[in-house]
């Protein structure tokens, strides 16, 4: 993660730091847009793109890639964190339970990499998800959609 550099933001840009602060969801670049229109209605997209750029160059958001042909989502809480994510809706929930030091240090010793950080990112199914499969609520269920 880069450390965040002093930032003067324009007013758009303000509005989309705004919107991403204010976001438990971790909102694709798509999402941000639609949320950044409903309080500056004049903004175009291509500023919300590059605003979410600056954003994440100078360390005041996250980018996260969170799987092949996934739309990436943004974040603001730059602080070390982890993710759960749904595999079959794409929703992402902050994980903040770091793994030991010492498991740190032993993955060091046995890759004989130097460790600056890590990123874990858990895999599974949202309990909406896990409850409609289990409720066979689902694309090609018997009463699925």
């Amino acid at each position: 993660m880069p450390e965040q550099r002093e930032l003067r933001l324009t007013r758009q840009c303000a509005a989309v730091l705004a919107v991403l602060r204010a976001a438990h969801d971790h909102p694709t670049a798509a999402e941000v847009y639609e949320r950044v229109r409903a309080v500056a209605p004049g903004i175009g997209s291509a500023t919300v793109y590059r605003s979410l750029a600056l954003l994440v160059s100078t360390g005041h958001a996250l980018e996260l890639n969170l799987g092949a042909g996934a739309a990436a989502r943004y974040d603001a809480n730059t602080d070390r964190h982890d993710h759960a994510v749904c595999d079959r809706c794409g929703r992402a929930v902050d994980i903040d339970h770091p793994i030991p030091g010492g498991m740190v240090a032993e993955i060091a010793r046995n890759s004989g990499f130097s460790i600056t950080g890590y990123d874990l990112q858990f895999r599974g199914l949202c309990p909406d998800c896990a409850a409609d499969l289990a409720g066979g609520s689902y694309p090609g269920s018997p009463g699925g959609a």
